[in-house]
């Protein structure tokens, strides 16, 4: 049986939620840091639409951050790679730090699996909610190209989104990342 993971872009929206607090002062002042990278190639349809590269806050949010890898690289003999953006929702009313952050997608307390989210505008109401631990590095105009793509009236879009590949890129120094 094949597992099946979907990833949700939810467009003109989105969460930055539950960071912990910073562990230290220049983390505070500078924002979580970046100790690994993942990218995703992504398709619409038949049409490759460039590569999201999106850096993760391993020392902030460690367990999430090694299970998203674990999923990008598909080291368990399943992933996202070849899986579909299940939902693509614009004008979601949300605020917050900006476009380009990561959450990860829930029903409620402890209850992370293995979905996802990337912000494109402000977001805010749904903090304290997810888990955010990542921010998109490089492509935000691929996310961009996701957001715009059709979508019937419960939000799937009208061609198919695909991871069609993914994987891991080292960080030989983390660096921080600013909240914007």
């Amino acid at each position: 049986m094949k597992l099946l993971f979907v990833a949700a872009l939810i467009v003109g929206s989105v969460v930055f939620l539950l960071l912990p607090g910073p562990s230290t002062a220049d983390e505070k002042k500078k924002g979580p840091k970046v100790t690994v990278k993942v990218y995703f190639d992504l398709r619409i349809g038949d049409e490759d639409i460039g590569r999201v590269v999106i850096g993760l806050f391993g020392k902030t949010v460690p367990k999430t951050v090694d299970n998203f890898v674990a999923l990008a690289t598909g080291e368990k003999g399943f992933g996202y790679k070849d899986s579909k953006f299940h939902r693509v929702i614009k004008n979601f009313k949300l605020k917050h730090y900006g476009p380009g952050w990561v959450s990860m997608a829930n029903a409620g307390k402890d209850t992370n699996g293995s979905q996802f989210f990337i912000t494109t505008v402000k977001t805010a109401w749904l903090d304290g909610k997810h888990v955010v631990f990542g921010k998109v590095l490089e492509g935000m105009e691929v996310v961009r190209k996701v957001e715009s793509t059709k979508t019937d009236g419960r939000d799937k879009p009208l061609k198919d989104v695909i991871i069609a590949d993914c994987g891991k890129i080292e960080v030989e120094k983390p660096f921080a990342i600013a909240k914007e």
